[in-house]
C-alpha cells in the first residue's frame, strides 16, 4: 500500500498523488461530483475505478485501494441516504481492511490503514444510528475511540468526525443537553483545518437549538454553516439547509414558511434520489397538512414517508411516522388504529432506548384519554379513566421536565421548560379533575423544591468510554461522582465540572441537578415522598433520574412552634395553583386555583405600576404617576391582586387563628409569575384590610437552597459581633451622577444614615474600621477581596446598600445578577467588565474560583454569608422570578445566610423622590427604609419588626396619601428565608 509522504495541499479539484493514475485523478473527480451533489456521477466514477482495481493482481496494496474506494462509495451513499447500498459497501471495505491488518507496512502505510479503519468505523456507526441501532452505533464509536490514539491526526478531521457522530447519537437519544454541551466543546476545540466537520457541527447545534426552542440561535448556527459550506463548494450540504430551516420554522409556529421550505427541499431530494431525506420532509409536510385540515393529503404523505423509512430500515424515523399517523387516526375517530400505531411506535422507542419519545407517546395517549373524558360521560368509570390518564401523563411529564438537567446553561433549561409546559398543564388539569387535594399538595411541593446546584470540586471521576454520556473529547466531558454508577456502569451521579467545560463555566452558566426528594412530613425518619410512585414509574420507564438522592422535609417548623405559621406554595401551570398548611399550634390546610387569564391581568396591572428594570429614568417617572403612587388607584390594585391571587377561605383561617393564638406568620413561596407581588399589600376584603394587618409575611425560597453541607462554608471566628457595612461603594469608571453613581448622595449629607453608622461605631462592631461615620460611605476599597476577608473573619450581619443589576428574566439566568462593589476591571471574576469595573455576580458567589483554576474554592468558602444579610438595591430579590433561583439573594442563602432582606423591584432613591415628586431634600424615604431594615436585623424577630414598620407606613399612606409613604418603596422590601 502507499507508504510515501505527501505534502500536496488539498483542495477541490486538486489531485493528491497516492495510488498513481488513473486512480488519483479519478478520486479527485469523484470527490468533486460528491461536493456538487452529483451522487450518480460520483458513484459511477468509483465503480469504474473499482472494476479497474479488481483487474489488478491481488496484493495488500490493491486490497487497500479497493477498501478505500468502497469506503468512499459508502460515504456518498450515506449522504444520499441509500442505506442498503452503504451497508454493502462498508461490509466489503471492512472485510478487506481486516484481511490486510497483519500485512507488512511502513509507518506511513500504517497511518493510512488506521485512517481508513477509523473512517469505516465512524461510517458504520452513522449507518447503525440512522437505522435505529443506537447501542451498536455506540460500540463502533467506542472502538474507533480506542484506535484513535494510534493515529496521527494533525488536522483533527477524524477526531472531530468521531465527536460529531457522538453528538448525533445523543441527539437521536433525545439527550439534548449533553449533545449541545459536547457539540459546543467540540466546536471550540476543533482546528480550522477540519473544514468538513465544522459546518456539520454548526448544523447539529442549529438542530439542537431548534428542538429546544431557541430559534434565533438556531438560525445563527445555520447561517454560519451555510457560509462554510459555500466556501467548501459543498453544494449538496447547502441544499439540505432549507430542510433544517423548515424544521425550525415549524417548531416556531411559522407554518407557511415551513411548508414552502420543506417543499423546496423535497424537490431537491427527489431529483437527487435522496429518499431518506425526502421521507423526513414528507413526514413534516404530513404534520403541516394535518394542521391546515388536509387529512387526505396528510395520510398520503405519512404513508409515503413510512414506506420509505421501512424500506431503508430507519426504524426510529418510521416510528415517528407511526406516531404522527396515530394522532391523525385519533382525529378521524379511528381509536383502534390510533392505539395500534402508537403501541408499535412506542415498542420501537423502548427497544432502541429512545426514552424521550416513549414519554411523548404516553403523553399523547393521556391527552386522548382527557379528550375522551371531555367528550363522553364515563359514569362510574370516570375516576378509573382519570387514574389511567394520570398514570401515563404524570411520569412522562416528570421525565420531560427532568430532561432539562442535561443542559449546561439556565437559559437552555428555561427554554426547555417552555416545551415541557404543555405536559405539566395536562397533569394539573387531571389532578383538578380528580379533586385530589393530596396529590395537588405533592405536585406543588415537587414543583417548588427547586433545582439543586451541582457543585463538587473534589470529584475527579471520569466517564468510562462505553458510557451513554461519554462524548469525545474527554477533556470537555461532564464528570460524575465516582461511586454514583448504575449496575451497567453508567454514570448517574451529580454532575460536576471537568476539563475544558470547567474552564468555560464563566460563559456557560451554572449546572444543576434534580431537586431533592420532598418528604411529606416535617419529622425526621422514613415517610412518604412527594409523588413517590410516579417518580419511581418515571425513572423505571424512561431511564432518567427525577429527584436527587437527598431528602428534605416539605418544610421545617423547629423554631416556629411559639406562634402559628402557615406555609403557602404557588405553582404555575397555565393557571395558578396554591396550597397551604398550618403548624405552630394551628392545624389545617387548603388549596386554591386561579385561572391563568385572571392572574395575568392582575400581574400586568401590577407590572404597569412598577419601575421598569430596563427603562431607566423614564420607567421611574412612570412609576411616580402610576397606581402605587396614587391612594385610590393603589387601593383598587391591591383589591384586584387579592381577588385574583388570594382565596377567601385562607383569609378566614388567618382571622380565626389570629383571634385564638395571636398574629400568625405567613410564609409564601411565590411562583415565578407572581414573584413581584407585594403580598403584604393585598386588600383581602372590601373594607381595605390588608394582609399585613392580619399577619407577618415572609418570602420562602426553594427547599433545594437549604444548606446541606455546612463544611463548605469557611470556618468562622469566635468573635462574630461584626456588622459589615457596604454603603454606596464607589464603582470604578462611574461618576456620582452616572447610572452606577451614588445611591445615597454625598458622604456626610444624610443625618439619618450618619446616625445609623454612629450607633454601630458606639457598639464597636463596624467593619470597615472608620474614625467617623462619613468615612463609611462612597469608599473605594470595598471590593470583592476586601468583602471576602471581612466575611471570612466572621460577622453576624451584612448590610449592603448600593447598585444591583438584575438579570433579564427572558434569559433565564438569575445567576447573572450582580452587585457593584469597588472592583476594577482587572479583578478576576465570572461577570463581564462594565467600562473599568467588574461586577460581583451571583455566579461568583456560588461558584467562587472553581471554574477559574484547578485548586479553586466554592463561593461559600470565599464569601461565607452571616446569618442576616440585607441587600438594598434595585430588584436584589428578583431571583424568584426565575425557574431556577440562583441570584444574589438566594446565593447568600446558599452560602449560609438564614435570612436575607431584599427588594422585589427597582427602588426609587431619595433623589428620585426629590426630583420626580418635588419632596424637600430633608425628606429621605430611602434612608428611612435603610434604617428600618437595619433596626429589624438587630431585633430577635426581624420579620415582625420590619412588618411593624411597613404597617406604620401603610397607616400613614391611608391617612394622608403622601408620596413618601406610598408602597412604591416600602412594599418592595421582603425578608427571604428557606
Amino acid at each position: 500500500m502507499p507508504d510515501h509522504e505527501d505534502d500536496t495541499a488539498d483542495g477541490v479539484g486538486a489531485v493528491t498523488p497516492l495510488y498513481g493514475e488513473p486512480f488519483d485523478s479519478g478520486l479527485a473527480r469523484a470527490e468533486e461530483h460528491h461536493l456538487n451533489a452529483e451522487v450518480g456521477a460520483a458513484v459511477a466514477v468509483y465503480e469504474e475505478l473499482l472494476m479497474l482495481a479488481e483487474s489488478l493482481e491481488d496484493s495488500p496494496d490493491v486490497r487497500f485501494l479497493r477498501a478505500h474506494l468502497l469506503a468512499n462509495v459508502a460515504s456518498v451513499q450515506l449522504a444520499a441516504t441509500d442505506l442498503v447500498a452503504a451497508q454493502d459497501a462498508l461490509d466489503r471495505s471492512h472485510a478487506l481492511l481486516d484481511g490486510i491488518a497483519s500485512a507488512p507496512m511502513g509507518p506511513r502505510g500504517r497511518q493510512l490503514w488506521l485512517e481508513l479503519v477509523l473512517r469505516t468505523l465512524i461510517a458504520r456507526a452513522d449507518l447503525l444510528r440512522r437505522t435505529g441501532h443506537l447501542d451498536e452505533a455506540l460500540v463502533c464509536l467506542d472502538e474507533a475511540a480506542l484506535r484513535l490514539p494510534e493515529f496521527d491526526d494533525p488536522d483533527g478531521l477524524r477526531t472531530s468526525e468521531l465527536g460529531l457522530n457522538r453528538v448525533h447519537l445523543l441527539m437521536d437519544q433525545g439527550a439534548w443537553g449533553a449533545a449541545e454541551e459536547q457539540a459546543s466543546a467540540l466546536l471550540s476545540s476543533t482546528p480550522e483545518t477540519a473544514v468538513e466537520t465544522i459546518p456539520r457541527l454548526l448544523v447539529a447545534l442549529g438542530l439542537i437549538c431548534s428542538s429546544t426552542g431557541r430559534f434565533d440561535a438556531a438560525e445563527d448556527h445555520f447561517a454560519r454553516a451555510e457560509e462554510r459550506f459555500r466556501l467548501l463548494g459543498d453544494t449538496g450540504e447547502q441544499q439540505t439547509l432549507p430542510a433544517h430551516r423548515a424544521y425550525a420554522a415549524m417548531r416556531r409556529g411559522e407554518l407557511d414558511l415551513a411548508e414552502r421550505l420543506f417543499a423546496e427541499a423535497s424537490a431537491f431530494f427527489e431529483r437527487q434520489g435522496w429518499f431518506g431525506d425526502l421521507a423526513v420532509c414528507e413526514q413534516a409536510r404530513a404534520f403541516l397538512a394535518g394542521r391546515r385540515g388536509d387529512d387526505s393529503g396528510a395520510e398520503d404523505l405519512l404513508a409515503a414517508s413510512l414506506e420509505r423509512f421501512e424500506r431503508l430500515g430507519a426504524s426510529i424515523a418510521a416510528a415517528d411516522s407511526m406516531l404522527l399517523g396515530a394522532q391523525h387516526a385519533y382525529a378521524r375517530g379511528d381509536i383502534d388504529e390510533m392505539k395500534r400505531l402508537a403501541q408499535e411506535a412506542r415498542h420501537v422507542y423502548q427497544e432502541r432506548e429512545v426514552y424521550e419519545r416513549c414519554a411523548q407517546v404516553d403523553l399523547m395517549l393521556a391527552r386522548t384519554l382527557e379528550d375522551n373524558l371531555n367528550r363522553t360521560d364515563h359514569g362510574d368509570r370516570e375516576r378509573e379513566s382519570i387514574d389511567n390518564a394520570l398514570s401515563l401523563a404524570l411520569p412522562a411529564a416528570l421525565a420531560l421536565e427532568a430532561a432539562r438537567y442535561g443542559f449546561a446553561t439556565a437559559h437552555a433549561r428555561s427554554e426547555w421548560l417552555r416545551l415541557a409546559e404543555d405536559a405539566v398543564q395536562l397533569v394539573f388539569r387531571l389532578v383538578m379533575r380528580r379533586k385530589d387535594q393530596g396529590l395537588l399538595f405533592e405536585l406543588a411541593e415537587h414543583r417548588c423544591a427547586g433545582a439543586t446546584l451541582a457543585l463538587n470540586p473534589s470529584s475527579t471521576a471520569t466517564t468510562p468510554v462505553g458510557d451513554r454520556a461519554s462524548v469525545f473529547p474527554n477533556a470537555a466531558m461532564k464528570t460524575y461522582w465516582h461511586d454514583a454508577n448504575d449496575d451497567d456502569g453508567h454514570a448517574n451521579g451529580t454532575m460536576t465540572l471537568g476539563g475544558v467545560a470547567a474552564e468555560a463555566a464563566a460563559s456557560a452558566g451554572l449546572r444543576v441537578s434534580p431537586p431533592p426528594k420532598v418528604r411529606m412530613s416535617a419529622q425526621a425518619g422514613p415517610g412518604r415522598v412527594a409523588l413517590q410512585e410516579y417518580i419511581e414509574a418515571a425513572e423505571f420507564r424512561y431511564g432518567r433520574r427525577i429527584v436527587d438522592a437527598e431528602e428534605v422535609p416539605f418544610w421545617i417548623t423547629d423554631d416556629m412552634t411559639s406562634r402559628p405559621v402557615v406555609q403557602i406554595r404557588l405553582a404555575d401551570a397555565g393557571d395558578l395553583f396554591m396550597t397551604w398548611t398550618w403548624a405552630g399550634g394551628a392545624r389545617g390546610f387548603g388549596t386554591g386555583h386561579g385561572p391563568g387569564d385572571e392572574i395575568d391581568r392582575a400581574v400586568r396591572a401590577l407590572t404597569d405600576a412598577l419601575p421598569g428594570a430596563g427603562d431607566g429614568a423614564e420607567g421611574m417617572r412612570r412609576a411616580f404617576t402610576g397606581a402605587l403612587a396614587d391612594h385610590d388607584r393603589e387601593r383598587r390594585l391591591a383589591r384586584t391582586l387579592a381577588e385574583a391571587l388570594w382565596p377567601e377561605g385562607l383569609t378566614a383561617q388567618i382571622r380565626q387563628v389570629s383571634e385564638r393564638a395571636g398574629r400568625p406568620l405567613v410564609r409564601i413561596q411565590p411562583s415565578p409569575r407572581v414573584a413581584q407581588v407585594p403580598w403584604e399589600l393585598l386588600a383581602v376584603d372590601d373594607t381595605d384590610v390588608r394582609l399585613i394587618d392580619l399577619a407577618d409575611v415572609v418570602t420562602t425560597a426553594p427547599a433545594s437552597l437549604r444548606p446541606r453541607n455546612p463544611a463548605v462554608a469557611a470556618p468562622q471566628s469566635a468573635d462574630t459581633d461584626a456588622v459589615v457595612l457596604v454603603l454606596d461603594p464607589r464603582v470604578p469608571g462611574f461618576r456620582a451622577d452616572s447610572p452606577l453613581g451614588s445611591v445615597l448622595g454625598p458622604p456626610g449629607s444624610d443625618p439619618e444614615l450618619l446616625s445609623l453608622v454612629r450607633r454601630h461605631l458606639d457598639a464597636g462592631d463596624v467593619v470597615p474600621s472608620v474614625a467617623t461615620p462619613a468615612e463609611a460611605f462612597r469608599r473605594t476599597d470595598l471590593d470583592r477581596d476586601w468583602l471576602s476577608g471581612a466575611l471570612r473573619k466572621g460577622a453576624r450581619r451584612l448590610l449592603y446598600v448600593g447598585h444591583v443589576s438584575g438579570a433579564p428574566v427572558a434569559g433565564g439566568q438569575s445567576e447573572d445578577g450582580t452587585l457593584h462593589l469597588a472592583c476594577a476591571a482587572e479583578t478576576v471574576g465570572l461577570a463581564e467588565p462594565v467600562r473599568t469595573h467588574r461586577p460581583l455576580s451571583a455566579k461568583d458567589l456560588l461558584l467562587g474560583t472553581l471554574p477559574l483554576r484547578a485548586d479553586g474554592e466554592p463561593g461559600a468558602r470565599i464569601w461565607p454569608a452571616p446569618a442576616r444579610v440585607a441587600l438594598i438595591g434595585c430588584e436584589s430579590g428578583g431571583d424568584l422570578r426565575f425557574a431556577e433561583s440562583f441570584g444574589p439573594a438566594t446565593a447568600m442563602l446558599h452560602n449560609g445566610a438564614e435570612l436575607v432582606t431584599a427588594t422585589r423591584w427597582v427602588l426609587p432613591t431619595s433623589f428620585a423622590f426629590h426630583r420626580l415628586a418635588q419632596l424637600p431634600e430633608s425628606v429621605r424615604p430611602l434612608s428611612e427604609a435603610i434604617v428600618a431594615v437595619d433596626a429589624a436585623h438587630e431585633h430577635e424577630d426581624p420579620v415582625h419588626r420590619l412588618g411593624r414598620w411597613q404597617r406604620e407606613q401603610l397607616d400613614r399612606w391611608r391617612a394622608d396619601g403622601r408620596i413618601e409613604h406610598s408602597p412604591l418603596l416600602w412594599a418592595a422590601l421582603t425578608c427571604i428565608v428557606v
